[in-house]
């Protein structure tokens, strides 16, 4: 391995997510560790980065990401969904399954371990519940985990039969890992829904997909969590009652935590019809009303739903450039997450700078049964440089994904992730256009 240039960062302020507790210091980083922290520091001959105005925590980690690869790289590779990370501010990411083949299978799993083993973010991956993600037959799941899945999940399709849901709870039990869920019943919706079920979609003449969907589902899963003491995970939760069933299964014990993203506390449905039918505002679960938006909002705030993730799906250009009913789900979520949080939690007081950033590194990483990093002498140096009052208007050229498909593009943020350090690498976001 090639020497590590050591690398001090210079007057930020570090900040413990655990504690809130925040102290002035400088540190210095020698061959991937933490040398020293303190005031008036020397760069011992390595690179100084100047951390003034700026924060410094634990490495931010995304429990649900869509990198891809392997079998369709056109859309993303890990190379390359790990550089979008990097410049969100991520030093760690969990990736889905819904690949070609699904990672379903040891081998799937072993070489996406292989392939990010020399990037400066840590990709873990997380194995189907079922055979090939058919909802027929339960994966290996102790083999699985044992090449490194760090979860599992069905994402993209519901876990749709219960006693296979049931079954894939009791063996993840024993293997201490959650069951991460795509929370859909599919009997409930309109075939091939394309957006929420609403006013707007009776006015735009499209299929829906009712929140009713949702709700069942995880109403059904916290029933089988109790039941089995199995760990569910909610993804991407949109609608105000099933964070409120959330928020009532956690009170009678029941071992279930949620996640929501930032396009789900951000836009209403209202967006595909004052968007002309934008296929960058179609996503799955859908974006719902104002009163689940709020809903979503409360729950970020009493602590309902525990990690901000971005369920960063990216697609090309010509898979979202055609009629919306025959455009895929999804968006980008990497690069604007931090600056919509900024935006819409932050600054309106709804989360302190503290309980975001819990919520993008320690609630993750508990969740998936990974260890937090800590800025201490000694550790393994995994940083995030950050701000949380930069006021800034998200670009093309801010796009480091393979793919462009955002609604975000000319938008206002408040916020910015500056740099990431993480496996012995400093990688610095690049905000300024290079020109052509």
């Amino acid at each position: 391995m090639p020497d590590i240039p050591n690398l001090l960062i210079t007057n930020g302020t570090i900040l413990d997510p655990r504690t809130g507790e925040e102290r002035k210091a400088d540190i210095l980083i020698r061959e991937g560790k933490i040398a020293e922290i303190g005031e008036g520091l020397s760069a011992d001959g390595g690179e100084t980065f100047d951390a003034s105005g700026k924060m410094i925590s634990p490495g931010w980690y995304d429990m649900h990401v869509h990198f891809r690869e392997p079998g369709y790289e056109h859309k993303e590779t890990i190379e390359t969904g790990a550089r979008a990370a990097a410049f969100g501010g991520f030093t760690g990411v969990a990736c889905m399954p819904n690949t070609d083949p699904p990672i379903a299978t040891r081998d799937v799993v072993e070489f996406i371990v292989k392939r990010q083993a020399n990037l400066p973010v840590d990709v873990h991956p997380i194995g189907t519940v079922s055979k090939g993600r058919k909802g027929e037959t339960l994966a290996e799941l102790g083999d699985m985990a044992d090449g490194g899945a760090v979860a599992f999940s069905d994402d993209g399709d519901p876990v749709q039969h219960g006693g296979l849901m049931r079954r894939a709870l009791e063996y993840a039990r024993m293997l201490d890992k959650p069951i991460l869920g795509h929370e859909e019943d599919l009997t409930l919706n309109a075939e091939h829904g394309h957006m929420h079920e609403g006013a707007v979609s009776t006015r735009l003449g499209l299929p829906g997909i009712p929140a009713l969907a949702e709700e069942a589902m995880i109403a059904r899963d916290a029933l089988l969590a109790d039941f089995t003491g199995g760990h569910v995970h909610v993804c991407h939760i949109s609608t105000a009652k099933a964070v409120e069933i959330v928020r009532q299964a956690k009170a009678q014990g029941v071992p279930i935590t949620a996640e929501a993203c930032p396009h789900h506390w951000t836009m209403t449905h209202e967006a595909v019809d004052d968007s002309g039918f934008d296929t960058h505002t179609k996503m799955h679960p859908p974006l719902r009303t104002a009163a689940d938006v709020e809903a979503i909002k409360e729950g970020l705030g009493d602590g309902t739903i525990d990690v901000i993730a971005t369920d960063h799906a990216p697609h090309a250009s010509f898979e979202k450039e055609v009629e919306f009913i025959t455009a895929p789900f999804g968006i980008l979520g990497l690069e604007m997450c931090w600056g919509l949080t900024g935006r819409e939690l932050i600054k309106p007081g709804v989360l302190s700078v503290a309980e975001a950033v819990r919520k993008l590194t320690v609630a993750p990483r508990e969740i998936l049964r990974l260890a937090v990093p800590v800025i201490e002498e000694g550790a393994d140096a995994n940083l995030t440089i950050f701000d949380a009052d930069t006021e800034w208007t998200f670009e093309a050229h801010h796009i480091h994904s393979k793919s462009v498909n955002t609604p975000f593009v000319g938008s206002q943020m408040v916020g910015k992730a500056w740099a990431i350090y993480n496996k012995g690498q400093f990688v610095e976001a690049e905000y300024e256009a290079v020109a052509a």
